[in-house]
C-alpha cells in the first residue's frame, strides 16, 4: 500500500534584502514558526531565494533537498525589491511612449520641479529619451468629448518606428483619457495586435485618474518594469515548479496587501517598496496584539531608514510617492519616509567641517569598513562595533558572515572623523551615532509631528538588522515613553509577507460639483470596479476568511489645488451624506471649515480586500523555562565613558524575564543595546518592551 504524502502546510514569506534573503516559515498544521536567513545573491535573486527554500528542512549548517522543501510549501508570499532597484540604477528595459500630438515632452516637464531649490540648471535625465517619444493625432476634451479620433495608421506606423529603434515595451499615453478612454483604448488595441511580446501598457488601464504627468510617470515606469519584473517572477516560479512546488505565489503590493504573480507581471509598478510595507503591516499586527494601537515603525537596514506611523491600528497610506527625483509613481503605497542613515551609511567631514552620515552608503558589497573587503571609510555599523555595541569576535546573521574586525573600524574613523574634527577616536565614533540618530530622529518627526501626530501618543518599533541598536536612543530623541522590539526584528518583512492580506485599488476621476455628480452612476461605477478587482483576486487561487471593501472620494472646495480623502460607506453616497462627511474630514484636518465655495468631487476611489487567515502571534514567544542567565560581560562606551554590560541570549529569555541596562541583547538577526537608565521586559509574544528606568 503506498503511503499519502500529507498535504502542503507551510506558508512562507520571502523578502530579499542587499545583505540577506530572510524566510519566515509557518506550519499552519502545527503552529510552528521558524526563521531562515541567507546571503543575497544580487543580480541573481532567484538563486538566493531557492538557497532559502532549500534551507527550510535544513538546520543552520545543514542544506535539504530543495524538492522536499517545494513540496512542503502551500503558499509563497515575496517582498521583491526587483522593480525600485531596477529604477534606482536604470536597469530597464528599452521603452518607447506613444502620445497626443504636442505632449511629448510631459513626462520631461514634470511639475517645472528641479533636483536642487537654488541654482539656475538642474540634471535630470527622463527614463525614456525624447527620441523614443512618439506622438500622432488624437485629442479628448476634459470633459471626455473627442474632438479629434486617433488615426490608427499613424499608430501603427509609430509603433513599427519604436520597434526598429529597439523597444522592448511600450506606453500609450493620450491626454484625457481618464474621461473618455475611447481613443486610447482602440490605440492600445492596435499596438498589441502588432507588438511582439505582451509589454505594452494602456495608462488608462494603469491610472484613470486626472493630472497628466502622474498618469504618464505611473504608466511609463509600469511599461519599463514589466519585462525587468516579469522576467524575474516568470524565472522565479519556473524554478519552484521545477522543484516540485504546487502551491500559490503571491507577491507583496506596495499598498501592504499582496497579489498574485500574474497581476504582479502586468502592474509591476505595484511593487515598488514593497519589501518595507510588508514590515510595517508586520509591525501594525504585531503593536495590535501587544496593546499598542498606536505605533511608530523604524526599519534600519544597510542603506536606509524607513518611517511609518501606524495610527489607531491602521497604516498610514499615501496617494503616490517618488522613488527618486522625477520618478514619481501614483498608486496607493504604504506612507514611508526614507532617509540614507543605515548601517552602511558612510560619514564624512564635508568642505565647511562639518559631520555628515549618509546618503552615501557602502552597502552590503563592499560593505563597512570592519568587513574587510576594501572599505576604508566608516560607517554606522563601523561606529557600533567600535564602541563595542556589536561585538567583533560573533559573527553576524546566524553565523552567515565572518568574524568583524574593529581595528579596521577604528582607522576608518580616527583617519576620515577624528583627525579632521580634531576629536578623539571615541568621541567621533559617538559623533557618527549621534549625527545618524538626530537624522533618524528627523524622519520620524516628519511622519508623526508634521502630520498633527503627537509622537508622546506613540510606541516605538524598530525592525531590521539595525533598528535594536538605536531603540533607546530614539525614544530619547523623539519623547518616546514605550519602544517595542519585536521578537525576530532582521525579519520582519518576511513575517509581514505571510500576515499580509489581498488588496486591489482601483481608481476612477468623476470631476463635478457635488451637487452635480449622478449617485446612481457612481455606485454603477463602484459595481464594476468591485467586479474587475474581485477578478483579480479570485485568479490567485487563494482562500479568504473574508472579502471586505473600501470606499473613498478625493474631495475639495471650488479653488483648491490639493484634494482630502474621504472614506465612506455605500449608504452615504448622496449629496448631504457626503457633504457631512467632507465637512467631518475637513474639521478634522485643518480645525476649521470655510463657509460659501462649492464642495467638488475629484476621483472615485475603491478597495478589496481579501482576508487571508491570521495566526495566533504567541505561536512567536519563547517556549518553557528559558534562561535569564547573563552570558558574559561586554565593554560598551556610552555618553563619553565605558560601562559593564551584560550579554543575553535574546531568544532564551522567558515570558516576563526583565533586563537592566546597560546590556546587550542578542540574537541571530539582530542585536539589541539597551542603555544604562532603561530596562526591557519579555511580553506574551516575545516582544521587548523597552522603557526608562523609574
Amino acid at each position: 500500500m503506498t503511503a499519502v504524502s500529507p498535504s502542503p502546510s507551510l506558508v512562507v514569506g520571502v523578502d530579499v534584502g542587499g545583505t540577506f534573503t530572510d524566510l519566515f516559515v509557518l506550519d499552519e498544521r502545527s503552529g510552528q514558526a521558524r526563521i531562515v536567513k541567507v546571503p543575497s545573491t544580487r543580480g541573481e535573486e532567484a538563486r538566493g531565494f531557492m538557497n532559502g527554500i532549500a534551507r527550510i528542512h535544513g538546520d543552520s549548517d545543514a542544506t535539504a533537498a530543495p524538492q522536499e522543501a517545494a513540496r512542503s510549501m502551500a503558499t509563497i508570499v515575496h517582498g521583491t525589491t526587483v522593480g525600485t532597484n531596477a529604477l534606482l540604477e536604470r536597469k530597464i528595459a528599452r521603452t518607447g511612449i506613444i502620445t497626443t500630438r504636442g505632449f511629448r515632452d510631459v513626462l520631461e516637464m514634470r511639475r517645472r520641479d528641479r533636483p536642487q531649490t537654488w541654482g539656475l540648471r538642474g540634471s535630470f535625465t527622463p527614463i525614456v529619451p525624447r527620441a523614443l517619444r512618439l506622438e500622432v493625432d488624437e485629442r479628448v476634451l476634459a470633459d471626455g468629448q473627442i474632438h479629434t479620433p486617433v488615426d490608427i495608421d499613424q499608430v501603427k506606423a509609430q509603433a513599427q518606428a519604436l520597434l526598429d529603434a529597439g523597444c522592448e515595451a511600450v506606453c500609450v499615453f493620450f491626454i484625457n483619457a481618464y474621461a473618455n478612454m475611447a481613443n486610447e483604448q482602440a490605440a492600445v488595441a492596435a499596438v498589441r495586435a502588432m507588438w511582439p511580446n505582451p509589454h505594452v501598457t494602456a495608462a488608462s488601464e494603469v491610472l484613470p485618474e486626472i493630472r497628466e504627468f502622474e498618469r504618464c510617470s505611473t504608466a511609463t515606469l509600469n511599461a519599463a518594469l514589466q519585462p525587468v519584473v516579469g522576467s524575474y517572477l516568470t524565472r522565479l516560479e519556473s524554478d519552484l515548479r521545477g522543484q516540485g512546488f504546487e502551491g500559490e505565489l503571491l507577491i507583496v503590493q506596495s499598498n501592504g496587501g499582496v497579489m498574485s504573480r500574474q497581476t504582479a507581471c502586468d502592474v509591476p509598478v505595484r511593487t515598488a517598496l514593497s519589501g518595507p510595507a510588508a514590515g510595517v503591516m508586520a509591525c501594525a499586527a504585531i503593536a495590535r496584539a501587544a496593546g499598542y494601537p498606536n505605533v511608530m515603525t523604524g526599519d534600519m537596514g544597510g542603506t536606509s531608514f524607513d518611517v511609518s506611523l501606524v495610527a489607531q491600528g491602521e497604516a498610514a497610506l499615501a496617494a503616490q510617492t517618488s522613488i527618486e527625483f522625477g520618478l514619481v509613481v501614483r498608486s496607493p503605497m504604504i506612507q514611508i519616509e526614507t532617509i540614507g542613515a543605515g548601517g552602511g551609511s558612510i560619514a564624512s567631514v564635508d568642505a565647511s567641517g562639518m559631520l555628515q552620515v549618509g546618503p552615501e552608503s557602502a552597502g552590503s558589497v563592499p560593505g563597512p569598513a570592519c568587513y574587510d573587503r576594501g572599505n576604508t571609510r566608516p560607517t554606522v555599523t563601523d561606529a557600533n562595533v567600535f564602541l563595542g555595541r556589536i561585538a567583533a569576535d560573533r559573527p553576524l546573521g546566524g553565523g552567515l558572515l565572518q568574524a568583524l574586525r574593529a581595528d579596521l573600524s577604528e582607522q576608518a574613523i580616527q583617519k576620515h572623523v577624528a583627525e579632521p574634527l580634531g576629536l578623539s577616536t571615541l568621541e567621533a565614533a559617538e559623533a557618527i551615532l549621534t549625527v545618524a540618530n538626530a537624522k533618524m530622529a528627523g524622519a520620524v518627526r516628519v511622519v508623526s509631528i508634521e502630520k498633527g501626530h503627537d509622537p508622546r501618543q506613540f510606541a516605538y518599533m524598530p525592525f531590521g538588522g539595525g533598528g535594536g541598536l538605536h531603540v533607546c536612543a530614539m525614544m530619547r530623541e523623539v519623547g518616546v515613553a514605550t519602544g517595542i522590539v519585536p521578537r525576530y526584528p532582521g525579519v520582519t518583512s518576511a513575517l509581514g509577507c505571510v500576515m499580509a492580506d489581498m488588496r486591489h485599488d482601483a481608481v476612477q476621476t468623476l470631476n463635478q460639483a457635488l451637487s452635480d455628480v449622478n449617485f446612481k452612476e457612481v455606485l454603477a461605477r463602484i459595481d464594476q470596479l468591485a467586479e474587475a478587482c474581485q477578478a483579480r483576486l479570485d485568479s490567485a487561487g487563494v482562500r479568504f476568511v473574508a472579502v471586505d471593501e473600501n470606499i473613498a472620494l478625493d474631495m475639495l472646495f471650488t479653488g483648491q489645488t490639493h484634494t482630502l480623502q474621504v472614506n465612506v460607506q455605500r449608504s452615504q453616497l448622496s449629496v448631504e451624506g457626503l457633504r457631512q462627511a467632507f465637512t467631518e474630514a475637513y474639521q478634522n484636518a485643518f480645525g476649521r471649515v470655510l463657509e460659501g465655495p462649492v464642495i467638488r468631487v475629484m476621483n472615485l476611489r475603491y478597495a478589496r480586500i481579501g482576508r487571508r487567515p491570521k495566526f495566533d502571534l504567541s505561536v512567536l514567544a519563547p517556549v518553557g523555562a528559558g534562561s535569564t542567565q547573563p552570558l558574559g560581560v561586554q565593554r560598551v562606551y556610552h555618553q563619553g565613558q565605558w560601562w559593564d554590560a551584560q550579554r543575553y541570549a535574546r531568544l532564551e529569555l522567558p515570558i516576563g524575564a526583565k533586563v537592566n541596562g546597560p546590556a546587550i541583547l542578542e540574537q541571530a538577526d539582530t542585536t539589541v543595546w539597551l542603555e544604562p537608565g532603561f530596562e526591557a521586559k519579555v511580553d506574551d509574544m516575545g516582544n521587548l518592551l523597552v522603557t526608562a528606568q523609574v
